[in-house]
């Protein structure tokens, strides 16, 4: 039996949605594999998804600290990553033993650095896969040459373990790893459902444009329904559960509008089941700039102030969206798919 061990950050959703599509992907092409993740993303994420891999909660990274999904905490995110990467020699140790306990053939990060140092220090090879590294998103940060100066350094080291990486659109970083770098398409999470059917199934009407509201693990309060007896649309949250036998992607796919802050995850899934983005900003995160730039090539996208957001002055920006035309570029959504092939043919080989 060929046993892959994932370790997937546990910032957010994002990272997990993806590793699960690939996951899915993976175990498609070889059943035979034992796929064990080791994270401290939401447990329930796996079990609804692929509820026969070995789940092993626990620390791999510390990402970035969110007070909600609209802002965020530079000095704590400081302190936390100089706790976890000050210690990191006994952590390498710790899943160095942990690898060979399991067996581990491979391992596959997105993106902790701790999985490529624990990885060469076991004997295993290792795949890194994400759209950005840990060392780019925290050199924007100032507290850290301040107050943890060889962090970066010691992310980096980490980093040049990695025996590939596998490097998705809309990317940042990836200096340690430059001369292992492959580049592949989105990673996306689709509907196979009509789109009709699912706003049946929503109760909403056939004749208003569908919004969703979607703002990742951390949350944010607005005012749904005032917005939705004062306006022309119908708004949906992602934080209510959807219909039984509907997932998330088939919100995305019922919506004309999806409501959120930019990230890889939620653009990859506007791509890919054809909503358009209005999006706001989302606090100093090095990623926001990036994607703003990028993200017209693929989407229909707008940007909405954090004030009319939360003020519920929707109507004038979604109005202004749904006019614009189709973005000039449709690019491949498989990447799960190629990621999966990569990491099998990594096995053989």
């Amino acid at each position: 039996m060929i046993t892959i061990v994932f370790y997937t950050s546990g910032h957010g959703l994002g990272h997990a949605s993806r590793d699960i599509e690939v996951i899915q992907a993976l175990l498609a092409l070889r059943p035979d594999a034992r796929v064990v993740v080791r994270t401290g993303a939401q447990p329930w994420l796996f079990a609804l998804n692929v509820p026969h891999v070995e789940l092993q909660p626990c620390e791999v990274d510390t990402g970035v600290v969110q007070i909600d999904s609209l802002r965020l905490d530079e000095e704590q995110t400081t302190r936390e990553a100089l706790r976890f990467y000050s210690d990191l020699d006994r952590r390498v140790e710790e899943e160095r033993r942990t690898l060979g306990d399991l067996g581990a053939d491979l391992v596959v990060g997105d993106i902790p650095p701790l999985a490529f140092a624990a990885a060469d220090c076991a004997g295993v090879p290792s795949v890194a896969l994400g759209n950005f590294t840990w060392d780019w998103i925290y050199g924007a940060y100032p507290a850290f040459t301040r107050s943890a100066p060889d962090v970066i350094a010691t992310i980096r080291r980490a980093y040049s373990h990695a025996t590939l990486a596998l490097r998705l659109p809309l990317h940042g970083g990836f200096g340690p790893m430059v001369d292992v770098v492959r580049d592949v398409p989105f990673i996306a999470r689709r509907s196979c459902r009509d789109r009709h059917e699912i706003r049946r199934a929503l109760g909403c009407p056939p004749d208003k444009p569908v919004v969703l509201l979607s703002f990742g693990a951390y949350g944010v309060d607005f005012p749904i329904e005032a917005v939705s007896r004062s306006t022309s649309v119908t708004v949906i949250s992602a934080v209510r559960e959807p219909p039984p036998g509907f997932r998330y992607p088939d919100l995305v796919a019922a919506s004309d509008v999806v409501i959120s802050k930019p990230g890889y995850g939620i653009i990859s899934e506007c791509v890919a089941n054809g909503a358009a983005l209005l999006y706001t900003s989302r606090g100093h995160f090095v990623e926001y700039d990036l994607l703003v730039a990028e993200m017209p090539r693929f989407l229909r996208c707008r940007y909405i102030s954090q004030e009319d957001l939360r003020a519920g002055r929707w109507a004038e920006a979604i109005d202004a969206l749904l006019a614009q035309p189709a973005p000039p570029e449709r690019p491949p959504v498989d990447g799960a798919s190629v990621v999966a092939n990569h990491i099998a043919n990594r096995i053989i080989g």
